[in-house]
């Protein structure tokens, strides 16, 4: 059987903007901003220290990964990078069969859960 044919998605295209620039609402100056930009970063990095140790103190933990195509697929939680591109599993277990070990693309994860 045949796959049937994607539904074309139309471009949704924003009007110009008043200003000159043509920036269509978006402010270039990123001045703007330098008043809160040390308290931006502090939170940034909390938030970064935060999710690393969430990492690391997950290896061996059984995880539900949820993918952006629908499917929800159990697993063993190995390791991720540093710059989250990869989480690294064992015992994949997708609607086909268990997989030994797998790398899942951060891109096609929506979200992931661990059991406390």
């Amino acid at each position: 059987m045949t796959d049937p044919l994607p539904v074309p998605v139309p471009i949704l295209r924003l009007p110009r903007g008043p200003d000159s620039s043509g920036g269509r609402g978006f402010c270039r100056d990123s001045r703007g901003n330098s008043q809160h930009f040390p308290e931006l970063q502090a939170a940034r990095a909390a938030l970064r220290e935060r999710f690393l140790r969430l990492l690391s103190s997950a290896r061996g933990r059984p995880a539900r990964f949820w993918l952006w195509s629908g499917i929800s697929v159990d697993a063993v939680f190995g390791a991720a990078d540093a710059e989250p591109v990869a989480f690294q599993v064992d015992s994949l277990r997708t609607p086909l069969g268990v997989q030994g070990a797998a790398l899942l693309r951060c891109g096609d994860v929506l979200a992931f859960s661990f059991p406390l």
